[in-house]
Formats: C-alpha cells, structure tokens, sequence
C-alpha cells in the first residue's frame, strides 16, 4: 500500500443471538426471530455500504442449572435459509453465515453455500467452526463420538473435501449448447474423495457462484487457530477490541502469512464491537452505562460467575463482593456454551485480582469485563476512534453487533458512516458485486480442465481448524 494512502475501514454487522448483548427487554427492541427484523437490519447495513451481514449459530439451546440459559435467542431460524432470503431483498452486501464441521457432511455444506452464492451473485462467505461437547451433539446421531482434537482434523479435511467439490465443476462445464444438445460437459461435477473422516465419490450438482468459493471466516483464537488463518482463512473474527492487545494479536497473525506465500492484505482481522452513539460524548457515556447494566443484570451476573466457578451461588449478593471459595474445576453448570469451558481458575484469579485493585462489586465487574461498549461518544468521536483503531493496526474493521434489534445500528449508519466516508476511508458507494471485491480479495479462479477423482491437496487435510 502506498505510504500516503489510508487504509479503509470494512465493516460488517451481526444480528445477535447466542450471547448476552442484546438488551431484548428494551421497549424499543424487536423480535429476534421475525423475517422483518432481518431484513431491516440487513438493509440498514447495506445502506451504509458495509461488506457482509453474519449470523453466528448454535446447534442446542444452551442450559444454565439444567434450564435453558436466558440470555440465548430461542426460535432462531437456521442461518443459510435466512441468508438465501436476504439475497432477494439486498443487491450488494455480502452474506456470512457460521456452519457447523462437526455436525455436517462435507457434500450438503458445499452445495448449500454454491447455491446461496449463485442466488445472491457472488456475496456468500463460510465461518468455518466445530463443536467440542457431547451435549450438543446428542442432538445428532453420532452424538460426542470424537474427541475434541479429532474434530479439528475433521473439520480441516471437511474443509479441503468442500473446496474440491466446488472445483469438479470447471469454467464452461455449463453449457446449454442448443446446437449440439449439449447440457453439460460430460464429466461436470466428478469427484472423489478418500481420506480419513471422509470417503465420498459421486458427481456434485451444483456449479459453484460467481466467487468460485465463498469467502472463509475463521475465529480461532489459539496458536493452531491463527496458523490456519494465516494459510487458508480470508478473514478472522476476534475477540480483542482494546487497541492494546488488539494490536499485538493484528501483528502476530500478519506475520504468519508469509511463509505461505501470502500478503498480509490477503486476511483481514475484523474485531467484534459494539458502538453507542449520541449528540455528545457525556450524553453517550451515560447512555453506554445504561446499556452495560441492562446487559448485566443481578440475574445474568451471578449466572456467569457460576459459569466460572462451577457450583450455585445464587445466595449470593451481586452487588456483594466475589466468593472466597475456588472453581470447582470439573462441575460446569453451563451446558453448550464454549465460554469459560477452560482455564476456570486462571480466569477467577484474574477476576478476583481486579475486583480487589478496584473494589467492584460481582456485578460491577461482569460489566468491566464482558459489559463495556467498545465505542463510546458524539459521531465525530466513534468515527475518529474507528479510524485511530484501523490506521494504527489494531484491525482492518469491525464487526458491529447492536445492542436493539433491528434498529440498533441507525444512528451509527447515518451519523458515522458519513464521517468515515468524508476521511476518504469507507466507500461512497459499492464498486463490485461480490464479497470478495468488497473485501479487496481476488476471485478463487475456475478450473479449466477437471483433475480427476481422488486429487486433492494433503496440506490441507492434515491442518487443524480450532473453534
């Protein structure tokens, strides 16, 4: 990149549904579930030129104390389906969905994102993830039949399997050639496929869209997890919204990319974050801490310090000081939820540490550490600090996620988004038709020619995908 050109912002938003951000009891919140909340927010996204709209998902309802955990979304359609909805009513903005690796076949997954591609034209992207417990999978026939480093080479292999059924299909296979009475080329759409989790042959149906492949989102945190991404992801979800660390995460996953041959402009790290926009700062400072407590409520404080220590501690007061107890480390009353499934002492250690440097209350600090907005104040603040976040390497965006449903992102739309735009570092206006032309990615070329059954590349196989 030239050294006078700034870097753009790509934005994107989630409607939520799996994680205490989303005040549902507000007045002015609609349904979670209903088509219209979608489409609406969907459309309000795509007003403000962003990328891609991602809807995260859950295979079980969570359980907390043997009841399902209330701050999940129940009744929530599954995410292709309203995907492929959103593509009739949206022209430009790309469509992201999570799909599972553990709890899907390779064939079904392919040919379900080839077709959202091709009714969408080009704006399908895959987030790629496993499921680790057996709880979930009861919900499945197979059930927690592999063990949790086995479904990352699972999902690795599941991935590979997926990218040579979208190559069995080469440019022109598609023919429709009146005059010879040629429907497709004779050998369209073979494939085989023999490896560890998977041995399939047959002939896939589905010619891929418009991207060749979707775009694949990665959101592994780990060692492995950044690995992947930097040989095979597009895009990375994360967790680290404080430029801080956020910065030392955008430079150790960057870094990685060369010893696969690629730029770093080929992955880009979008951090999830939330924005609470007002007339002025002291206005939205006020709103923000409304916001984190009604996200935090006594009920869900005490609910996620149990999560972390393992036992019933609804005797105690949230606004009371954290148990002196410890973690029972092998009891988890959360059920489904990969949140605080490891590393529970280490994590209470460092809760109790902060709670006594800055004498916070259980619930003071659930918000402190899960409850605070990411971008606080007037459009001209937010706009500047997204900026500020972007130019200095923290990120290469942000994934919005409102705290309202659907109208949690308006005011960020139509007072920010102008603000970015004016900086000369968010489009006017979308330039190409597909997700990866929004996101500066080159189309997955086409094959020319069919390789044959069995071709596939071993590299990919053995990698670990982690969740």
């Amino acid at each position: 990149m030239p050294a006078n050109r700034r870097k753009q912002v790509h934005l994107a938003a989630q409607l939520p549904g799996i994680h205490n951000v989303t005040v549902w009891s507000d007045p002015r919140s609609g349904s979670q579930i209903s088509p219209d909340s979608f489409i609406r927010l969907a459309q309000t996204v795509e007003r403000g030129k962003f990328d891609f709209f991602f809807l995260a998902e859950g295979l079980r309802l969570r359980e907390h104390k043997g009841q399902v955990y209330d701050l999940d979304i129940a009744g929530r359609p599954e995410n292709l389906t309203v995907l492929s909805a959103l593509a009739a009513v949206t022209t430009h903005l790309g469509l992201a969905a999570t799909v599972n690796a553990t709890f899907n076949e390779p064939y079904e997954v392919a040919r379900r994102f080839a077709t959202l591609d091709r009714l969408s034209g080009g704006r399908a992207a895959w987030n790629v993830v496993t499921s680790y417990d057996a709880f979930t999978g009861e919900n499945f026939r197979r059930g927690g039949f592999l063990p949790e480093a086995d479904r990352y080479t699972r999902a690795a292999e599941f991935l590979s399997t997926a990218r040579e059924l979208w190559d069995s299909w080469a440019e022109g296979d598609l023919r429709a050639d009146a005059a010879t009475g040629e429907f497709v080329r004779a050998g369209a759409g073979r494939f085989a496929h023999s490896g560890r989790h998977f041995d399939i042959a047959g002939r896939f149906t589905t010619p891929p869209g418009p991207q060749g492949h979707p775009v694949i989102i990665q959101s592994g945190e780990s060692d492995a997890g950044r690995e992947f991404a930097a040989s095979d992801a597009e895009v990375i979800f994360s967790k680290h919204n404080r430029i801080d660390v956020a910065r030392a995460f955008y430079r150790d996953v960057k870094q990685r990319l060369a010893r696969y041959g690629r730029s770093p402009d080929d992955l880009l790290i979008l951090p999830t974050a939330n924005a609470v926009v007002a007339d002025t700062d002291e206005e939205a400072a006020a709103y923000a801490r409304e916001i984190s407590r009604e996200l935090v409520s006594p009920q869900t404080a005490i609910a996620h310090l149990e999560a972390v220590w393992g036992c019933d501690l609804s005797a105690y007061d949230p606004d009371g000081p954290l148990p002196e107890t410890e973690p029972e480390d092998e009891a988890h009353l959360l059920k489904g939820h990969s949140v605080f499934r490891k590393g529970r002492a280490e994590t209470a250690r460092k809760w109790r540490k902060l709670a006594e440097e800055r004498n916070l209350s259980i619930r003071e600090l659930v918000i402190e550490v899960g409850g605070r907005q990411t971008f606080v104040g007037s459009p001209h603040t937010v706009a500047d600090a997204i900026d500020h976040f972007v130019q200095t390497e923290g990120a290469d965006g942000f994934v919005l996620v409102p705290h309202l449903t659907p109208g949690g992102l308006d005011d960020f739309v139509d007072r920010v988004v102008p603000l970015l735009q004016e900086k000369g570092v968010h489009r006017d206006d979308y330039t190409g038709t597909t997700l990866r032309g929004h996101l500066g990615l080159s189309d997955v070329p086409r094959p020319t020619g069919w390789g044959g059954p069995g071709v596939r590349d071993e590299r990919r196989d053995e990698k670990e995908i982690p969740a």
